[in-house]
Order: C-alpha cells, then sequence, then structure tokens
C-alpha cells in the first residue's frame, strides 16, 4: 500500500511544463494502479520521490540522462557529486555494472536488500551525468517493498539520491519531502516513516582493496567480517567518488555545534540554544529545547530520529544547535559523520 501524492502540471505546457500545481493526495488503496501511474511518469522522464527504509529519495530512470539532469536541477546539487542507482534486485546487477566482483556477490548474499551501497565499475547503459563522469557506479537495493515495487515496474534502474535541497537534512517521511519540493515533483509515494533513517553504508569494491567511504548502519565490522579482510578508509574531497562525501552535508539552517558534554555550554547560553543528544543525559537544565534520540540507549533508534529531530530543533526559535558526541563504535560512527557534516562550517 503507498500513498501518492501528485502535483497536476500546467494544462498548457503539457505534464512536464515548469509550473506545478498544490500536491493533490490519492487516497491510500491496495490496488496496483498508484504504482503503475508512478512509473508511468518516470519512464516519461519525471521525477518520482519514494520511500527506502534510510530516507526517501528523489527518483528518476537511470538510463535517462536528461531525467538524471533533471534531478540536480531540482534539488540544487553539484553535477560533481555522483547518485546512487537503485536496482530491484541483487540479480540486476550485471545490468549496471560491468565487473562483478566475488567480493560484492558476497555482499550482496548477505546484506541485500538493505542499507548498503557498492561501487563498481560501471556500463555504458549508466550516462556519465549519474556518475559524475566516474568510470564507476553506486549501487544498492533497497529494503523497501515499495522501492522495489516501483522499480520492477518502472523497468529500469533508478538513480536516487535523497529528496531534499542539497545539503540540508535528509528527508525520513513524505511529508518533509512536500514541505520541501513539493511542487518541485510530478508524485511523491507516501511509504510511512522510514525505518533506518540514515544513508546506506558506501563501499568501494573498484579497487584493490575495498574501501569504506561512509559509514551507515551496516557497519565497518560486518563488512570486514563477511569479506575476511579489512576495509581501508577512502578520504573525502571537493570531487567526491560517491554521494555524501561533502565535508558539508545534512546540515540544518540553524548553526550546529559538536560538544562533548554540556558542561561546554554556559549556563547564561543555554536559555537560547537547543541540545540534541543521541544517549541519555543528566544535565539538561536551562536549555530551551532538548531531544534525546533515544531514553533506552539504542543507538538504532537513535539514528532512525536523528534526521527527523534536526528538522524539529532547526525549526525552532534558538540560535545555536548543540550535540553531544558519542563513541564511534559500530553505528555510533555512522552518526557521528552525520553530525559532523551537518557541523562543518
Amino acid at each position: 500500500m503507498a500513498t501518492l501524492v501528485e502535483s497536476p502540471g500546467d494544462a498548457s505546457r503539457g505534464p512536464r511544463g515548469p509550473h506545478w500545481g498544490p500536491p493533490r493526495t490519492v487516497k491510500r488503496t491496495d490496488s496496483e494502479h498508484e504504482i503503475s501511474r508512478a512509473a508511468e511518469l518516470l519512464r516519461r522522464g519525471e521525477c518520482v520521490a519514494f520511500p527506502t527504509e534510510t530516507v526517501y529519495g528523489l527518483g528518476a530512470v537511470a538510463t535517462d540522462a536528461k531525467a538524471a539532469a533533471r534531478i540536480f536541477s531540482i534539488k540544487g546539487r553539484p553535477r560533481f557529486d555522483p547518485l546512487i542507482v537503485h536496482l530491484a534486485s541483487a540479480g540486476d546487477l550485471s545490468t549496471a555494472a560491468s565487473a562483478v566482483s566475488e567480493r560484492a556477490r558476497l555482499l550482496a548474499a548477505a546484506l541485500w536488500p538493505g542499507p548498503l551501497t557498492m561501487v563498481l565499475p560501471k556500463r555504458d547503459a549508466i550516462p556519465d551525468i549519474v556518475t559524475a563522469g566516474l568510470p564507476t557506479v553506486a549501487l544498492r537495493v533497497p529494503d523497501h517493498a515499495v522501492a522495489r515495487a516501483l522499480i520492477e515496474a518502472t523497468g529500469s534502474p533508478l538513480a536516487a539520491p535523497s529528496a531534499n535541497p542539497f545539503g540540508y537534512i535528509s528527508p525520513t517521511t513524505a511529508q518533509h519531502v512536500r514541505d520541501q519540493l513539493g511542487e518541485k515533483v510530478a508524485m511523491v509515494v507516501d511509504g510511512g516513516p522510514c525505518r533506518v533513517g540514515i544513508e546506506s553504508t558506501i563501499v568501494d569494491l573498484s579497487g584493490e582493496r575495498p574501501a569504506l567511504l561512509r559509514p551507515g548502519q551496516i557497519t565497518r565490522e560486518t563488512v570486514e567480517e563477511i569479506l575476511g579482510e579489512p576495509l581501508r578508509l577512502g578520504a573525502a574531497g571537493d570531487k567526491p567518488t560517491a554521494p555524501g562525501q561533502l565535508p558539508r552535508h545534512y546540515a540544518p539552517s540553524t548553526r550546529l555545534v559538536l560538544i562533548e558534554s554540556v558542561d561546554a555550554v554556559a549556563v547564561g547560553e543555554r536559555g537560547r540554544a537547543a541540545l540534541l543528544s543521541a544517549l541519555p543525559v543528566a544535565d539538561r537544565d536551562g536549555f530551551a529545547i532538548t531531544r534525546v534520540l533515544s531514553e533506552s540507549g539504542d543507538l538504532e533508534e537513535a539514528a532512525a530520529g536523528l534526521f527527523a529531530a534536526l528538522r524539529e530543533l532547526d525549526r525552532a526559535d534558538v540560535s545555536r544547535i548543540y550535540a553531544i558526541s558519542i563513541a564511534e563504535d559500530g553505528i555510533g560512527a555512522a552518526i557521528m559523520d552525520r553530525l559532523r557534516r551537518a557541523a562543518a562550517r
């Protein structure tokens, strides 16, 4: 089941005209008609927002260079930042990758569908705009039934970054997408809140040694155990080799500052500031607003609520958001990666 929100095109300009009306809600139903409608729009070159287990994606047919270009335009995304291509199943790997290594087969068998992206040599069918001119392509199979049904109905892999303005907090509900991109996309497929809530782990398998390019819910330790070898850490730079590597990303408009403990915030400043903590915190007095992502100390719960909490605090009338650092063990590394990029100036 899925709720679809469709923006009817300006009749005088056709369905791909630049003027979109307010989103129109299509009621929840068991029919496959809605997925078919979304797939039809994608095949016509439109961009459709859809849910995955990580965040909501802004999708276009991955083999359509013109449609992919619309993703960059809608998001304001620089074209040197490559996109992830979403597949319906691991059996589709060879349709986008020109070479599938034994490492890739091992990880796909163990972790797909799921929040893992693999970087592999690309086929010519994937246009350069999707890969930012690189000879490699980032691929994953989402662990969300609606996403996979949409890919299958479209009959093509979907290129899809997060469905939000570039650099801002990633969307984890359909409403987040509507609030930020509503008039710019042809349809929003509502699959409910995202279960994982942070972007996928990215592992580069295109070189001699596998490399971790972005941490996520699937930990470095898990990947190393499956491969039976260590991962090197990929270096971030101004021209990324995979999505999510830019120094500043996932950022609220309100300045976010990382701190080791609340003692770093003067008592007189707390009344104008927000406090964000992944784990329970004893001293939270005096802050204008406080959000603890998991009172039970569950880091998966904390990760799932991170972006929604950042959005809430960004809407609050505060001068700064102070976020308490946590140990970078397991999924803690992914949470800290997002917070560091959100705090970068």
